[in-house]
């Protein structure tokens, strides 16, 4: 049945039931004793073992600028904070958020003029020949958008939070159905679905449980209803299918009960399919859009920018700060609208945010003793960048060091390849002629523009190492994991129709372990048959224990929850755990099979930005970064070339060829060594960027994904870019090189 079909059901059973609901499920279901008060009160601790790592120090810096310079926003700003404040569960105020970003702005403002001012007064005293204008222009300009951006962080914050959160909304439903399908209450389903799904939505429903026991609102429906209004404009299957569960709670017949319990779950499916499949549509021309103006565009404007630096006198610093920072935040920016736009999904769990076991695995191992991967990355990338450093590194030691590459007379010339040449300095007095200083411009050598491509692998591969190490070992579980969760659907029916032919549980395990021997599934449910015969345990600790359980092996939030719930019914009869587990195995049936169909959907968009990452963007640079060094090379060599031919700067108009020697001026030329150290980071950057953006498009928010991702990418990217870079620097500068000697000769 279609959404709209099932919207005229949820209106005919809340007319039915809305009265019932309201009177009946009153203050006095909270005070019920047992577990609930236990997790409610814990909320606050939850809360800060959650936001601290990430927003701590944000709000602390609100908190310390609303002392400082207190502002307010505009009313309507003002609104749209607090809900997002809220939504996020900050401690701030709207007007803490404002303050920090208008302190942040008075802070690089005057920063920015401080060292223009500076920059002047230097030039005037004749410490310096220009004044350094463009690095306080940007610094200033960083300042006024700063601005906006902090002051509105909550906002996006929250946009982080919603996707977060509605990718753990499917399992939400799942795990209140599963518990509420057997136990009709509603605030141990809410319990229940808290402590297996992840974060941020296992907070929001901690928090629907804080607020009734808190008295701030009368009932737990009243607190579900304010909590669901915020998701009613942008999920509305979420909200639909909460209300049936509540519906479900005063139907006087079982069957009917179970059936809208059903139905809230198929809501719930059917219309994640269907979001789903109009965003898959909708991002194709997007994530196009994306890719043509945040990389390649970018990239092939590089080719002129040799010629640019002749006529306009860009410097490879200025090229930095718009190529490796402005450009960067755009792709980012761009690509999170994309991916911000993602409706609700299936989430995968980082498993090591829920068991502390595996936070461990997490470092590197080494001595016996845990070294955290940041180090181990940060040694590895500045070993690799101070080599690439060299030609910088020798030439402020030893000034006049080079190294001939074979015939020094020859177009080859050296590896650092520095040039000496005159240009002026300061301003001019009146009546006089500006001075000249002899400045040392370059490394123009082929070796230095081979060196610096390990920059760019240093700072992929310290990065790169990072990421990896973190997430080899863990991810790796993970994915045995995932194969045990899709094959768990099978074993809990044959474990079903075990328990419901009589067979008692302690052997039903014994029997579905036999019988699925070799895989994942049987290697979990052996695990449990040998806790049961050999360690006599019972079934709950079989399962669960801290030492030995079999789900310390398998660390899946959803067996774990189908496991309690096998637990939990195991008292009521053979026949009820039967039905439980048939149950379950049929609704992971669905939820695997549009989980499966949702990958369908966006796969096409997926592979598009695999491509771009691994292939596309990587050989595109490296082209570039080849073409570019050749026209510097070529451009380089004019001067010598005409002076071959007899036409100097001023002489004989032959050919029109006189004025080419002062047109292109050596100590305008942006160097191939610094060209390639921005391309390359900017590859770095943008591999990194849209590698994050692809997760999210196709996981959701999926750290652990996220940064396995990003190890493998950044090592894949880097090396191939590297080797095309370096392959087409040679080919080109040989090139140009033979173009040199047939004008010399000719």
């Amino acid at each position: 049945m279609g959404i709209l079909g099932s919207s005229g059901n949820v209106e005919k059973i809340m007319g039915k039931y809305g009265l019932k609901i309201d009177t009946r499920l009153g203050p006095n279901m909270m005070d019920m004793p047992g577990p609930d008060k236990v997790f409610s009160k814990d909320y606050n601790v939850f809360r800060n073992e959650t936001l601290r790592t990430d927003t701590g120090f944000y709000e602390q810096a609100c908190n310390f600028s609303e002392r400082i310079i207190k502002v307010e926003p505009k009313p309507e700003e003002s609104v749209k904070l607090q809900q997002a404040i809220e939504k996020t569960h900050l401690n701030i105020t709207p007007a803490g958020a404002y303050s920090l970003g208008t302190l942040a702005m008075i802070l690089l403002v005057a920063l920015g003029a401080l060292i223009l001012g500076i920059s002047y007064f230097l030039m005037l005293a004749g410490v310096t020949c220009t004044t350094q204008i463009m690095l306080p222009i940007i610094i200033i300009f960083t300042g006024i958008i700063a601005m906006k951006f902090i002051s509105n962080y909550p906002l996006h914050l929250m946009m982080k939070w919603r996707l977060q959160a509605s990718n753990q909304m499917v399992l939400c439903i799942l795990y209140i159905v599963m518990y509420m399908r057997h136990t009709s209450n509603l605030e141990h389903a809410i319990k229940f679905a808290g402590e297996h799904i992840g974060n941020p939505l296992a907070l929001d429903l901690r928090k629907i449980l804080w607020d009734v026991e808190t008295q701030k609102y009368s009932t737990i429906k009243e607190a579900i209803d304010v909590y669901l209004l915020q998701w009613k404009d942008y999920n509305l299957e979420f909200v639909e299918a909460f209300h049936l569960i509540g519906s479900s709670l005063y139907e006087g017949n079982e069957q009917r009960r179970v059936e809208v319990l059903e139905k809230a779950l198929e809501i719930m499916l059917e219309g994640t399919y269907n979001n789903m499949m109009h965003y898959a549509q909708e991002t194709k021309s997007p994530i196009t859009t994306l890719h043509m103006l945040g990389v390649i565009l970018p990239v092939l404007g590089l080719i002129i920018l040799p010629l640019l630096g002749s006529f306009l006198g860009v410097k490879w610093y200025q090229l930095a700060l718009i190529y490796n920072i402005v450009l960067p935040m755009a792709v980012y920016f761009m690509g999170y609208r994309i991916m911000a736009k993602r409706p609700v999904g299936y989430a995968q769990t980082n498993i090591y945010e829920n068991n502390p076991k595996y936070r461990s695995m997490r470092m590197y191992i080494a001595g016996g003793k845990e070294i955290s991967p940041k180090k181990i990355a940060a040694i590895y990338g500045c070993m690799i960048v101070l080599i690439g450093l060299l030609p910088l590194i020798v030439h402020a030691i030893i000034p006049g060091q080079d190294f001939p590459i074979g015939n020094p007379d020859t177009p080859f010339g050296y590896v650092f390849d520095y040039k000496d040449v005159e240009v002026p300095c300061g301003i001019a007095s009146e009546g006089q002629e500006q001075t000249l200083i002899t400045k040392s411009v370059g490394p123009f050598g082929i070796g230095a523009s081979l060196l610096s491509l390990l920059i760019t692998l240093g700072v992929a591969v310290g990065v790169g190492m990072y990421y990896k190490i973190r997430s080899a070992k863990i991810i790796k579980i993970r994915d045995d994991t995932k194969k045990l969760e899709q094959e768990f659907q099978g074993a809990l029916f044959q474990l079903g129709n075990r328990l419901g032919g009589g067979i008692p549980t302690e052997m039903a395990f014994s029997s579905v372990a036999e019988n699925l021997h070799g895989t994942a599934t049987g290697n979990f449910f052996a695990i449990v048959d040998n806790n049961i015969r050999r360690g006599g345990m019972s079934v709950r600790n079989a399962i669960f224990d801290e030492k030995v359980g079999a789900i310390n092996e398998y660390p899946s939030s959803l067996i774990d929850s189908s496991m309690r719930v096998l637990v939990e019914t195991s008292n009521k009869g053979p026949n009820v755990v039967s039905k439980a587990m048939i149950n379950i195995s049929n609704y992971l049936d669905r939820i695997n099979k549009v989980n499966e169909r949702l990958k369908d959907l966006l796969s096409e968009t997926v592979g598009s930005m695999k491509a771009q990452v691994s292939f596309l963007s990587p050989i595109i640079s490296g082209i570039v970064v080849g073409i570019g060094s050749m026209i510097t090379t070529i451009i380089g060599g004019l001067p010598a070339m005409l002076a071959s031919q007899g036409i100097e700067g001023g002489g004989s108009p032959a050919g029109g060829l006189s004025g080419l020697g002062d047109m292109f001026k050596i100590a305008d030329l942006m160097p191939p060594y610094y060209l390639q150290i921005v391309v390359g980071l900017y590859l770095v950057e943008v591999v990194y960027i849209l590698t994050i953006i692809g997760n999210g498009i196709e996981n959701g928010v999926d750290k652990l994904n996220e940064e396995y991702s990003l190890g493998q990418n950044l090592y894949k990217s880097s090396i191939f870019y590297i080797v095309v870079a370096g392959l087409t620097m040679l080919v080109f500068n040989v090139l140009a090189a033979s173009i040199a000697v047939k004008a010399a000769t000719a």
